[in-house]
């Protein structure tokens, strides 16, 4: 990224690089706050694409369809990148103009767009289609080679999605069906509610409280594992700790003792050496203890 922002003044680099780094964490969970971010980083790095890029993508994002195709043009006509096209075409029917999406959409451009760009251009332009309600059209629009391609092409769920919706609206109810099925057994990412509108097809209504309510409890025992998780640490610690003083305790202990018994030792020799010392001072000088017995002659009498 910062190789990206090599052209602004040193003491802008290190902002810019912090709030485009939110906007790119951000910008699928809190739109608004990314394009807030965006905009921070557009003020001061205006002249870098990479920087224009991030603030239409966080526009596009947030709903700001107005400064985000103008955030698009900026950096289509600064990089010269036409796979900016489709988003684009997208951001003229938020605005209410489905006529312009497809004036886009038949750009001489678009014919050299990469694969995963036509399918996306494919996509908007059949929306505006059944924007101006021509829903017909749109069915016919993407009935394209793409639609039965094989392969696991990344935008294979976001292109039969488009197709079940468009049947759907038309009432080909079966073929929607299986259209659906086909998109949210593709769409590992989520990037559909396929498998939502399944369920609706079958009568199931989903309350979005519900949803609320699942995913405040699914936070709250994040929380709560992270709460034992460091709770778990602390007593790990302290345990650890405990231990590390009972046993430094017990060491000091068995310390003293042996000390102890090395000084009773110790004071125990010198007096055995001291006693023998003395009893050998008396054998020499001829002295005996007054012992009952000693020095009678067994045999005489007195």
């Amino acid at each position: 990224m910062r190789r990206s922002l090599q052209g602004l003044p040193a003491e802008n680099v290190d902002a810019v690089a912090r709030h485009l780094v939110a906007s790119g964490r951000l910008v699928d969970t809190d739109p608004e706050r990314a394009w807030q971010h965006a905009l921070a980083a557009q003020r001061r790095g205006g002249r870098i694409a990479a920087v224009r890029e991030a603030a239409a993508i966080a526009a596009y994002k947030a709903g700001h369809f107005r400064e985000a195709l103008a955030e698009f043009r900026t950096a289509r006509r600064m990089t010269g990148d036409d796979s900016y096209l489709p988003l684009m075409a997208d951001c003229e029917r938020g605005l209410g103009r489905p006529e312009r999406a497809l004036d886009l959409a038949s750009t001489p451009e678009v014919a050299r767009l990469d694969p995963a760009a036509k399918v996306e251009m494919l996509i908007v332009a059949a929306g505006a289609r059944a924007d101006l309600g021509q829903r017909e059209a749109a069915v016919v629009a993407l009935q394209v080679p793409q639609l039965r391609a094989a392969g696991r092409a990344p935008w294979r769920a976001r292109l039969w999605y488009a197709y079940a919706d468009a049947l759907l609206a038309v009432g080909r109810e079966a073929e929607a069906r299986e259209w659906l099925e086909k998109a949210a057994g593709a769409d590992a990412e989520g990037e559909t509610d396929a498998a939502e509108r399944l369920a609706e097809l079958d009568g199931v209504v989903f309350d979005e409280e519900y949803f609320e309510d699942l995913d405040d409890s699914e936070e709250t025992a994040d929380e709560s594992s992270d709460d034992s998780e460091e709770t778990a640490a602390e007593s790990s610690d302290d345990s650890e700790e405990t231990a590390a003083e009972s046993s430094d305790d017990s060491e000091e202990t068995a310390a003293e003792s042996s000390d102890d018994s090395e000084e009773t030792a110790a004071e125990s020799s010198d007096d055995s050496e001291e006693t023998a010392d003395e009893d050998a001072v008396l054998d020499a000088a001829g002295v005996q203890e007054d012992v009952p017995g000693a020095g009678d002659v067994p045999g005489e009498e007195d």
